[in-house]
């Protein structure tokens, strides 16, 4: 940001000091305006178009491949875009500086839950009925009107960074291209056997009415407080009218049950309630939930009489009244009988869980294991997509599930079954962009069937290195041992189809791999788009007399596009395929930690299923940057300063420093303080300028007492032959910096080298600036010396 000596120059021309000749400095001012030398410096580089130029002359080295992970374009950047970009953009700047061709398209993700919420919200949209009604054409245009809304800001914002990608030759994951790749990518797996259809219990957005991944569902939990209800259940046939006593925090799957479950080895207490006289069953080392022990003091009588105890084992078998009799007819099946497995627990609730086979994964287990259920037929499940109950619990049709909890739980005291009421405070899954609760519900989706692949993940994530190492090591390495099929279907709008034509009895699949692909098998010439309101209306003929295929009615997941971007955004396999093929893996990749269970591992699990290898060589994970207060960044809070506002007061070059000489670089937390930013300039920039502008003062004033023979001469030689002691000193520590800052990048360890860089700074600037100062008021020192 200094000022450059006085010379002539061309736009283009290679910025240097010619050694030995004499050099003219103008006299830097006193007070220097940071920003306004960085505005001036993009001027001269929009002059010389500088980012281009620096790839034209780069061309013909050797490729080093970086990939920017598409953000969305719906929001404004934040300091978390602002770090990760600063991140990309030093390692890549490094990569063309040691002799390679850097090429680096920004790219937007513009399908998927966050364009379409933001839409839902603005036309009021409640239901999927009502894009229905609307008409999948007109939803869609809405989609795509706001993708780019705030495209100029991102560009203005990473431009003023001082970040040099290339916003003219970006990707967009809604051009069509891209979304030809991504059904070349789907149709690659599917035809490797790693793709199925298949009904499991999947956590599930109600708002947004559709089901999520579960590493979406892993990012947002949220401590909430839900009613912690106890059941009584009478056994059928029980001479005192026994009642199993389940435990549950969700009242509104009591509807849906259709067995109980206990532990077989477990020991299950008989005792009669002294207050109610009823004869309750629960697990005897859990008499403490209803009976607390401070309650127990309190009372001059005691609260129960123990009857007997009973196994878990004798338990099983024995047949129940449900709560409601909404699916009496499923006794045929085998409901309403207590089924046995080891799952249950005995730290929490009675040791009797109430199984709605519809809502939980391992209810889902038990109650298919048990024949109670099986893929086509027997799941109770009374909600529509919106979470709102059916016709089939008339108590409760048309509500909500969660506004139906106190009813129910009214329903259930008159009945005489609410045993005890209470409430808890646990961890819930939240959905990632509406920001309510999510549920879990057994969905029909199509997967990518991820353990088949799971130790080939393992081998491929050692074949790349991480920064910090303990991210791969552990954090993802976990995540991958235990990673489960991936949904990768949306019962959504916006977004690339899944190109799957299917017959009326489901047996016939055509999967569909390009558009000339589509355009051979249907026969229809006017493909030209490839989102839903132009191809779901397209069918191909049945080769084995099933009539006519009928695209399915899901869209892709916007994360499978993400994961597909090194495919897509070049057009591969359709365009640029012998350069793609010999530049993947990518050099270098960089997010956030939250990244780990979203793009690094779409981009893995996708690579691998497709190359059998990672994506990615290099990968930079930064940690999460917080409010100030060590919360969340909030709009809605204002708990943070705009990014463009520090920038235009402190200068893109002191933000960026904060941010990469913080422990964010190492994957941990940083509390943004606008302090922190202001101090870069007062203890690291401010010494520096002047200790350059110390420096042209003594240069200058030189000339003027001795004449043009004192002016001042670069001389490489001169400096390294001189005798003085601290002139060697910092020739020494310069070179030493050079080799350590080589070594550091060649390894992507940002989080030694930037703290070293600065320590040299103040070397510089403190010691050397000193010695000057000290020998020109001293000219007896500076002989000695």
């Amino acid at each position: 940001a200094c000022p450059s000596p006085s010379r002539s120059s061309r736009p283009g021309s290679r910025l240097r000091l010619d050694m030995a000749q004499p050099v003219v400095f103008a006299d830097p001012p006193g007070k220097f305006s940071f920003p306004g030398q960085e505005n001036k410096t993009q001027a001269y580089w929009d002059e010389i178009d500088a980012f281009k130029e620096s790839l034209r002359r780069s061309e013909g080295r050797k490729l080093w491949t970086f990939y920017d992970g598409p953000p969305f374009a719906t929001g404004l950047p934040h300091y978390g875009h602002i770090l990760a970009g600063t991140i990309k953009d030093i390692v890549c700047r490094y990569a063309h500086q040691t002799g390679h061709h850097v090429e680096r398209r920004a790219g937007w993700d513009c399908h998927g839950l966050p364009v379409e919420f933001e839409i839902d919200q603005k036309l009021g949209i409640k239901s999927r009925e009502d894009v229905l009604a609307m008409g999948i054409g007109a939803y869609n245009d809405e989609c795509r009107a706001i993708v780019m809304r705030y495209s100029s800001e991102w560009v203005s914002t990473v431009t003023r960074m001082g970040r040099w990608i290339d916003f003219d030759n970006d990707y967009k994951t809604m051009n069509v291209e891209f979304m030809e790749s991504v059904w070349w990518v789907f149709k690659t797996i599917f035809d490797k056997g790693l793709v199925y259809k298949g009904f499991k219990v999947m956590p599930y957005s109600t708002t947004c009415s559709t089901p999520l991944s579960n590493f979406e569902a892993s990012q947002n939990y949220k401590d909430v407080s839900d009613p912690a209800v106890i059941i009584g259940f009478p056994l059928v046939g029980d001479p005192e009218g026994a009642m199993l006593c389940a435990w549950t925090t969700t009242p509104w799957t009591l509807p849906s049950n259709l067995a109980l479950c206990v532990h077989p080895d477990f020991e299950y207490a008989r005792v009669k309630d002294a207050t109610t006289g009823k004869v309750l069953i629960m697990l005897k080392s859990r008499l403490t939930a209803l009976y607390p022990a401070g309650k127990q003091k309190k009372s001059k009588t005691p609260l129960y009489t123990l009857l007997g105890s009973v196994s878990g084992e004798e338990l099983k078998g024995r047949e129940y009244e449900p709560c409601f009799p909404y699916f009496k007819d499923h006794r045929e099946r085998g409901c309403f009988h207590v089924l046995a497995d080891k799952f249950v627990r005995d730290d929490s609730g009675t040791g009797i869980v109430h199984m709605a086979p519809a809502f939980g994964e391992e209810d889902n287990r038990i109650c298919r294991e048990a024949g109670l259920i099986n893929k086509a037929e027997g799941i109770v499940c009374p909600i529509d997509a919106n979470g709102r109950f059916t016709d089939e619990c008339p108590d409760y049709a048309g509500m909500y599930i969660k506004d139906a909890d106190d009813r129910i739980m009214e329903n259930l005291k008159a009945a005489g079954r609410l045993i005890d009421k209470d409430s808890i405070t646990h961890s819930y899954p939240f959905c990632w962009r509406s920001e309510t609760p999510l549920i879990y519900r057994t969905i029909p989706s199509w997967f990518v069937n991820v353990e088949a692949v799971k130790e080939k993940l393992l081998v491929n994530n050692e074949q790349t290195r991480w920064v910090p190492e303990f991210v791969q090591t552990k954090r993802f390495h976990n995540w991958l041992r235990d990673a489960r099929d991936w949904a990768i279907s949306r019962n959504r709008f916006w977004g690339t189809p899944l190109p799957l034509w299917v017959s009326d009895d489901g047996e016939e699949v055509v999967c569909v791999g390009s558009i000339e692909e589509l355009k051979a098998l249907s026969g229809r010439q006017d493909i030209t788009d490839l989102h839903r309101q132009y191809i779901d209306e397209v069918t191909i003929p049945s080769k084995e007399g099933k009539g006519t295929l009928r695209r399915v009615d899901e869209v892709f997941d916007c994360w499978f596009e993400s994961g597909a971007m090194p495919y897509a955004q070049v057009h591969y396999p359709f365009e640029n395929k012998e350069k793609f093929e010999s530049s993947f893996p990518a050099d270098f990749i960089a997010e956030g930690l939250d990244q780990t269970r979203g793009w690094f591992y779409t981009l893995m699990v996708l690579s691998t299923c497709l190359f059998d290898k990672p994506a990615f060589k290099n990968l930079i994970v930064n940690g999460l940057v917080l409010a100030e207060t060590g919360v969340k960044m909030s709009k809605r809070l204002k708990n943070y300063p705009d990014p463009m506002d520090v920038i235009n007061e402190y200068g893109a070059d002191a933000l960026r420093l904060y941010l990469i000489n913080s422990p964010v670089v190492c994957a941990e937390t940083l509390k943004f303080k606008e302090a922190g930013v202001k101090g870069i300039i007062r203890d690291v920039f401010l010494p520096w300028y002047n200790s350059f502008r110390f420096f042209v003062q003594s240069a200058n004033r030189l000339e003027r007492d001795v004449g043009a023979e004192g002016r001042f001469k670069p001389d490489l030689n001169l400096a390294m032959s001189s005798p003085n002691a601290m002139d060697r000193w910092i020739v020494a520590a310069a070179h030493s910096l050079i080799s350590f800052v080589r070594a550091e990048m060649e390894a992507y360890r940002l989080y030694t080298t930037v703290p070293r860089i600065i320590e040299f700074i103040e070397q510089l600037t403190n010691w050397r600036a000193f010695f000057l100062s000290f020998t020109l008021s001293h000219p007896s020192f500076l002989i000695l010396s």
